[in-house]
């Protein structure tokens, strides 16, 4: 890693550092404390320390991964590059951007899958999913704040999570039908974002669809 720890860190700052390491030895000693372990001897960090950054098991590892890869998402393109693009293409480079961040780490990431399709984890694997997808929206420079937060996010939350899916069994070169199957994808959001346009211009489903979309992300919360 480049980026040293202080010389007492907090909790916080052991998990960062080692976040972005759980997945490769996850793909060996699965999502459990012998990965943390592993990570924290190659780091030279405490082992105790370790596990106490990571006591709340397998999602909670997961879940600091997944920040570790969208902060190296966010750092692939500028904020000036993003904003010379067309919409389309920055959701694109920014998703092709994390899937090039794990693509180290396919089987870490196929056994994070696994877990987070158990029932008992849905809900959170569902927040983990919207969390992305807001993330790369912000990142493209969205500031909606109606109905339309909701519905490119939960559009764009199934997008990534259905190429994941490709992702994991791509063999083509440069994983060329991930690609392809995300071009596809997002051609879907634009055309969605084309008809949808249409009909709440002429005042179609803006309140329902607002309330509809704002219960399923708020319920039980």
């Amino acid at each position: 890693m480049t980026v040293a720890l202080p010389k007492d860190p907090t909790l916080d700052e052991v998990r960062v550092f080692l976040a972005p390491e759980l997945a490769t030895q996850a793909a060996f000693d699965g999502w459990n404390e012998k990965a943390v372990l592993a990570a924290a001897d190659l780091n030279n960090i405490d082992a105790d320390l370790a596990r106490l950054a990571f006591n709340d098991g397998a999602v909670d590892m997961i879940d600091a991964w997944f920040q570790a890869v969208d902060a190296k998402m966010a750092a692939k393109y500028s904020a000036d590059e993003l904003a010379a693009m067309k919409v389309r293409q920055r959701i694109k480079l920014l998703v092709e951007a994390r899937l090039e961040a794990v693509a180290a780490d396919r089987e870490g990431l196929r056994r994070a899958v696994a877990i987070l399709a158990a029932p008992p984890h849905l809900r959170r694997a569902a927040k983990l999913g919207w969390r992305t997808a807001d993330r790369i929206w912000r990142l493209t420079g969205d500031t909606a704040t109606d109905y339309n937060h909701y519905t490119k996010r939960t559009l764009l939350a199934g997008i990534y999570g259905s190429t994941i899916s490709v992702f994991l069994d791509d063999e083509s070169e440069d994983f060329a039908e991930t690609r392809a199957f995300l071009d596809r994808r997002i051609e879907n959001i634009m055309q969605f974002e084309k008809v949808k346009a249409k009909v709440t211009g002429r005042g179609g489903d803006r309140f329902s669809m607002a309330r509809f979309v704002g219960r399923l992300r708020y319920r039980g919360a």
